[in-house]
């Protein structure tokens, strides 16, 4: 354990979801007072149903666990973005700080987190929890839970630092959702989001939606076969017209097939399809895409208090805040 973690003490305790009160563990359960119980199945807490609109996303990052990680792909994306989103400041500063990740999936930041030494606490809604801790197991450092961004598994004000990436969007409301995080940031501490834009990239796509609507009532290893084959066939075709803007700008529109070559061009050919492939499924399985203006996020968060310290991204709103002290 860290000098820094040794002086901070054990990491926010689970607390009933429900009502706040504090979990007793009891033949492989936490339960509270008023009788509520979560069972604890190889280790991670699971504080949600076993279904829920989620499937899809759990699906996927088991079946794809290491694609985005920095130390698997040999390129630091992830850890780009991660810096980009926290700050110079909080990026120096993460060691030994309460960070709580919500919407962990296989743990792309979760890495990056742990690698800056800060102490994790990662959650997701789906069984990503899965992947997430046979990439980064749970040690004193490091613990997973299954649970639900808008009903976290803690009591309010216990993380210096909520971290956020590639979720809200997702969610029934991201009010309720962005509610729920800055809930438990503590006081001095910051909110890490990001939210599609609602812009005219974000609301011209075509061909995304008319899929969506069909996939994402597949089951979610059919879902995964039926994504995989639209890369298959489509993704050679996006290859064939890169740098000729016109049939580029044409085919973004009507395709449902995510593409980084633009963005991304350092990662190889079998990169290129392996993020292709995750990111269509998770465009074509999630069952809310909401598009909101940086605007309404910074209202968002001022209406409960926060200050807004950053926004930035074209196809995201990437958002730095703090709660006063």
């Amino acid at each position: 354990m860290t000098k820094a973690a040794e002086i901070r003490g054990p990491m926010p305790p689970f607390a009933c979801p429900e009502h706040g009160d504090p979990l007793i563990v009891e033949d492989a359960a936490l339960r509270c007072p008023v009788g509520h119980e979560f069972a604890v199945v190889r280790g991670i807490p699971r504080f949600v149903p076993k279904d829920s609109y989620a499937d899809g996303f759990g699906a996927q990052w088991n079946q794809y666990r290491l694609t985005q990680l920095d130390s698997h792909s040999g390129v630091d994306i992830t850890a780009k973005r991660a810096r980009r989103c926290l700050g110079e400041g909080l990026w120096d500063g993460l060691r030994g700080l309460d960070v709580l990740e919500v919407g962990c999936g296989a743990g792309r930041f979760t890495e990056i987190l742990l690698q800056r030494g800060a102490r994790v606490t990662s959650v997701d809604l789906s069984s990503a929890v899965e992947a997430n801790r046979d990439n980064f197991p749970i040690d004193e450092r490091h613990r997973v839970a299954q649970a639900n961004a808008a009903s976290l598994p803690f009591k309010p004000g216990q993380f210096d630092v909520v971290f956020c990436l590639g979720v809200i969007q997702h969610t029934p409301s991201p009010e309720t959702t962005i509610s729920s995080l800055f809930s438990h940031v503590k006081r001095g501490g910051h909110l890490v989001i990001d939210h599609y834009q609602q812009n005219i990239s974000n609301a011209t796509k075509i061909g995304e939606p008319i899929f969506r609507v069909v996939v994402k009532r597949l089951p979610a290893e059919q879902g995964i076969r039926v994504t995989e084959g639209l890369v298959r066939l489509l993704l050679p075709v996006h290859r064939a017209v890169r740098g000729f803007f016109p049939a580029q700008a044409l085919l973004s529109r009507f395709s449902p097939v995510r593409v980084y070559y633009h963005a991304y061009p350092e990662l190889n050919d079998e990169q290129q399809r392996e993020w292709s492939q995750l990111d269509t499924h998770d465009a074509l399985t999630s069952w809310y895409r909401h598009l909101r203006t940086p605007k309404q996020i910074r209202g968002m968060i001022e209406s409960m208090g926060g200050e807004v310290l950053n926004t930035g991204g074209h196809l995201f709103c990437e958002v730095l805040a703090r709660r006063p002290s």
